[in-house]
Formats: C-alpha cells, sequence, structure tokens
C-alpha cells in the first residue's frame, strides 16, 4: 500500500484522515482566548515546613487549588493554553515568607474575599492566602511595585554582642565579595551593595513593629532589608558575607522569614505595600 502522510506529520498505512503526498499542509491555528475580564492580586504566605517547597511545587499546588476552588480563569492563547498567572518575586526555597504575591486573570468577574477564602480553604495549611484585591487598571504592573525586601534572620546560638560586632564590619566595608553556586556554574559577586539596613532586632514587643518575633535564648535576629536587582542578593549571600568580614558562624541552621515586600525607599530604608495602590484606586 502506498504510504500516506497524516496531519501529526507521520507515515501511516492507511485508515484515518489522510493527506496525498506532494500536497499542501495546512497548519490549524490555535484556539483564540478571549482576554482577562478581571484581573486579582493575591498576597500570600510560606510557613512552616512549606517553606521547603520549591516555586515549581508552588506552583503546581497553585494551579490544582484553582480548579478544585472552582475560579473562573482565563487562559491563555495557543496550541497548550495555560491559565493566566504571573508570578513575581519569589521566595527562595527554605525560605518562610508572610510577603509573596501573584496575579491572576479571570474569564468573568469574581468577589475578591470569596476569592481569597475558596483558595485559602483549596490549599495545604503553610501556603495561607492574607488577601485579595482587584488589579485597577492604569496602577501600573505587580512586578515593578516589588523593589525591596525586609527579612528577619534567626541565628542558633549567637548572642547579640556577637551579631553586633559582625553587622558592624559588615557594613563598614565597601564591598563583600560571595561566592554561589548557579546553574551556570561558581559565581562571584558583590552583596553589600545590595544591603539597604542591617541591625540587630530588639525583643519582641518593640513599638510600632509587630513583625518582631520573641527572641529565644542565645539567639540573635538579624533585621535586613535588601534591594531588589541584578544580581539577585539573598539572605543566604548576606549571611556567607558576614562569615567573611568577621568569620561569624552559627551551629544551628539559620532561619530566613520575609516580612515585607514592595515599593522601597531609598531615604528611609523602609519596604511598603504593593497592594496600596489598588485598595485606594477603589
Amino acid at each position: 500500500m502506498e504510504p500516506v502522510v497524516t496531519l501529526s506529520g507521520t507515515t501511516a498505512g492507511g485508515g484515518g484522515r489522510r493527506l496525498a503526498l506532494g500536497s499542501t499542509l495546512v497548519r490549524e491555528q490555535p484556539e483564540q482566548q478571549a482576554p482577562p475580564v478581571q484581573r486579582l492580586r493575591i498576597r500570600y504566605a510560606k510557613r512552616g515546613r512549606l517553606r521547603f517547597a520549591s516555586h515549581r511545587d508552588f506552583s503546581r499546588s497553585f494551579e490544582r487549588a484553582l480548579v478544585r476552588a472552582r475560579i473562573p480563569m482565563a487562559y491563555s492563547s495557543g496550541f497548550n493554553p495555560h491559565p493566566r498567572i504571573s508570578y513575581a518575586g519569589a521566595a527562595p526555597t527554605g525560605a518562610a515568607s508572610e510577603a509573596e504575591y501573584l496575579e491572576i486573570g479571570l474569564a468573568t468577574s469574581s468577589d475578591p474575599d470569596d476569592v481569597r477564602r475558596l483558595l485559602d480553604s483549596s490549599l495545604p495549611p503553610g501556603l495561607d492566602v492574607l488577601e485579595v484585591v482587584v488589579a485597577e487598571p492604569g496602577q501600573g504592573s505587580l512586578a515593578d511595585r516589588l523593589t525591596g525586601s525586609r527579612w528577619l534572620l534567626r541565628l542558633p546560638d549567637v548572642t547579640v554582642d556577637v551579631a553586633e560586632a559582625a553587622v558592624a564590619r559588615f557594613l563598614a566595608a565597601e564591598e563583600v565579595p560571595v561566592e554561589r553556586m548557579t546553574k551556570r556554574g561558581l559565581r562571584s559577586f558583590d552583596c553589600r551593595a545590595a544591603v539597604v539596613t542591617l541591625g540587630v532586632a530588639p525583643v519582641s514587643g518593640a513599638p510600632g513593629d509587630p513583625d518582631l518575633p520573641a527572641r529565644a535564648e542565645g539567639c540573635a535576629i538579624l533585621d535586613l532589608v535588601l534591594r531588589h536587582g541584578t544580581p539577585s542578593v539573598r539572605p543566604d549571600d548576606v549571611l556567607a558575607g558576614l562569615r567573611e568580614t568577621s568569620g561569624l558562624e552559627h551551629t544551628g541552621s539559620a532561619l530566613a522569614e520575609r516580612v515585607a515586600q514592595g515599593p522601597l525607599d531609598e531615604r528611609s530604608g523602609t519596604v511598603g505595600d504593593p497592594l496600596a495602590p489598588d485598595r485606594d484606586a477603589v
């Protein structure tokens, strides 16, 4: 039997839909999806053991939660449509966070409070949806607002005096080169340039700062504000820099927790709320 070419481009011996050899294969056009009618911006937390979830693990869990919660998602066009989700500024694996953000596009308008409740109940404990707001047109992109992060770093078996001395040496240095293994190999860069403020946090109960936790005996807590940029400096890079400048060591595992992420005020060294413009526009 004369071979024929199927629509998939393979050779078949007969049966099914056929194209004669030498004929023109017309490629099917991908289905065009309607643009989102509403965009929602979501703040969520990574807590407890879920801080060890990678970004890929989280994205899979989140997409499954969208299905379980029956959120009316908008989809991209093309041969392989996917839900319209934009991730921004994800924390590194192993770090806890109270300030993770993403944006979703919906096919029909929905109440943000209902979406928050449904999504939160569909995600495992430790991945907690804290707030959902409508992304108002003309307020700029969410990613552009995430220019800085505030971190708390708990250092087991490090006293406050030792931590303060190490911080002073780090801040006195003009450059602090560190190395990190990346997908492209070992990379060296200056971590000092990304540090806006660094200090030893006071005991919990400091006026006007509910983010500060209780300090355990023999556990110093560093309060760190990082400027986002290239290369992206992470809390563990700063800890490596402290080891380089002062020999600071800690016997246990340091716990990094992001307590804020948003627009960075360079003069005050504070990190603002990235969802405030959307709330104010309502």
